[in-house]
């Protein structure tokens, strides 16, 4: 059985049944253990800090893109962030701000935190193959100082999240070491991809004009953009 992309109808059909069967599912810790003997190295216990360590804050102020996550009634939410970087603001320690810049006003990630003030947050540095990562809760705020300490192009952000900061760490770089997020000749054509308009096109019915959409997406991402 080969990659997914040279599978044929019999290999695919091996693999959705192996991903059925429930017989060889993990229900808890020492099963778990049994499958990862190995305990965590000392370097993966102490890079773990209960603040934005001097070590860690120029990684949050060199980063122009993350990944908030949180959970509630709605569900999980992963949503990407990003803008100029150290967009995302250290305060102190132990306190950040993200400001909501324009979106699609889905509000899934806002609307969790109204719910379940946890949250996690995955920096990404282009060219910078480690990660960090902070845990913590989020508030709300739509404070006129801490808008107006975010303003972007004379935008304000109708909202910011202020972070109260439970745990920082980095992720080792073997994730993006595999995937080579940042090397040139492993990006992909994104004209080989299905477009947005031919995505929304298709999962209205049609009732959107994918054609148009495509069209005039790039004029309304940049007069949106903040």
């Amino acid at each position: 059985m080969g990659m997914l992309g040279g599978m044929d109808q019999d290999d695919l059909a091996a693999l959705l049944a192996a991903a059925r069967d429930t017989r060889f599912d993990l229900h808890d810790e020492a099963a778990l253990r049994a499958v990862y003997p190995n305990r965590p190295q000392p370097a993966s216990q102490v890079k773990v800090v209960d603040h934005v360590h001097p070590q860690y804050r120029p990684f949050i102020e060199a980063a122009p893109f993350v990944v908030l996550c949180t959970q509630g009634p709605r569900g999980l939410d992963a949503s990407p962030r990003g803008d100029a970087p150290g967009f995302v603001r250290i305060v102190d320690e132990r306190t950040l701000l993200l400001p909501d810049r324009r979106g699609n006003n889905r509000l899934d990630s806002l609307g969790n935190l109204l719910t379940d003030p946890r949250l996690a947050l995955m920096f990404l540095v282009p060219g910078c193959n480690e990660a960090l990562r902070v845990n913590g809760t989020g508030r709300i705020s739509t404070s006129a100082v801490l808008c107006e300490a975010l303003t972007v192009l004379d935008k304000r952000p109708a909202s910011v999240i202020v972070v109260e900061v439970a745990s920082v760490y980095f992720q080792c770089a073997r994730a993006l070491m595999r995937s080579r997020l940042w090397e040139p000749d492993a990006r992909i054509d994104r004209a080989t991809l299905p477009s947005i308009g031919a995505i929304l096109g298709e999962l209205s019915r049609h009732a959107i004009d994918g054609a148009a959409y495509d069209a005039e997406l790039p004029a309304r991402q940049r007069s949106t953009l903040y």
